[in-house]
């Protein structure tokens, strides 16, 4: 397959990037520069410039664009750039599609278990109704613009939950702390966390490339694990305690809304659709992932 991929440069980009690549697929990067090399091509999302010969002939497209939604604290600057750097890219890809006389057959366009809300009692499956706050209707609004893709495109909205890697994501200021003996739950620890290891993040992602599923699609382990599972496991994992709780009033003080709608959100995701589509996950358990996340940092 040919595949045209943005945000390639960022973690789970790069993961997918890699994993395609060995099972043969040829990858086109949408970069904000000059090419470097032919397996590039640059765009500016801002200005909504994109050629569309550059999708001309791809089999799929697949957008990770957006800022980093906890990389800094959520100012009314920061927030519109989280949903602007999402919308543009999306709206970008969307028309250059719409240019073609025969688009890519699929789009794969990111989505998250922000979509849910911060706080949801139950668990989520991919009927349940959105949440509110920021990531709420960003999440619904990006959904959105991705189903702007021409009729004869297949868009799947992968629902991505907290994806566990030794080199990023959610562990990567968490982990250092822990080393110190100095890590431990957010707020009571009881809020369900939606995870997923990075190794299994990309193999759901080139699954539903090749997979008749389309539509919202939640992308977490089968295994339902709260912030006081998951800390206990990485502490026991890299042979260290984690007694320093971070209460919640600390948080809200540091982060703000971002305290509320990530680190101390409970959303007890359900990857239902994966689930029923026959998708094989390599770490399905939590004591899975943290045998992953300890050979993956000794390479």
């Amino acid at each position: 397959m040919r595949i045209v991929m943005s945000g390639a440069s960022g973690m789970i980009g790069m993961a997918l990037s890699n994993q395609l690549a060995t099972q043969g697929h040829d990858v086109i990067r949408l970069v904000r520069r000059p090419p470097r090399n032919t397996g590039e091509r640059s765009w500016d999302p801002a200005r909504g410039e994109l050629d569309a010969g550059v999708l001309d002939g791809s089999d799929a497209v697949v957008n990770l664009s957006g800022a980093g939604i906890g990389e800094r604290p959520w100012t009314r600057r920061r927030i519109r750039v989280l949903r602007e750097s999402r919308l543009q890219a999306t709206q970008t890809l969307t028309a250059a599609m719409r240019r073609l006389g025969t688009p890519p057959a699929s789009f794969i366009s990111q989505s998250a278990s922000g979509y849910y809300g911060a706080s949801r009692e139950g668990v989520l499956r991919e009927d349940s109704g959105h949440g509110g706050g920021v990531l709420g209707p960003l999440c619904v609004d990006w959904e959105r613009a991705a189903r702007t893709a021409p009729a004869s495109v297949r868009v799947v909205n992968p629902r991505t939950g907290v994806v566990l890697s030794t080199s990023g994501g959610a562990l990567g200021p968490l982990l250092p702390l822990l080393k110190l003996g100095l890590g431990g739950p957010f707020g009571n620890g009881r809020q369900y966390w939606p995870w997923i290891t990075l190794a299994d993040e990309a193999a759901a992602l080139a699954y539903l490339l090749t997979s008749d599923l389309e539509g919202p699609v939640n992308v977490c382990a089968p295994e339902s694990a709260d912030v006081n599972a998951i800390v206990a496991g990485i502490a026991k994992a890299f042979h260290r305690p984690a007694f320093c709780r971070v209460p919640r009033p600390a948080l809200r003080l540091v982060l703000g809304q971002l305290a509320d709608e990530l680190v101390l959100a409970n959303q007890r995701m359900e990857p239902a659709r994966l689930s029923e589509a026959g998708f094989q996950w390599r770490h399905p358990l939590l004591s899975d992932a943290m045998a992953w996340l300890t050979e993956d940092k000794a390479r």
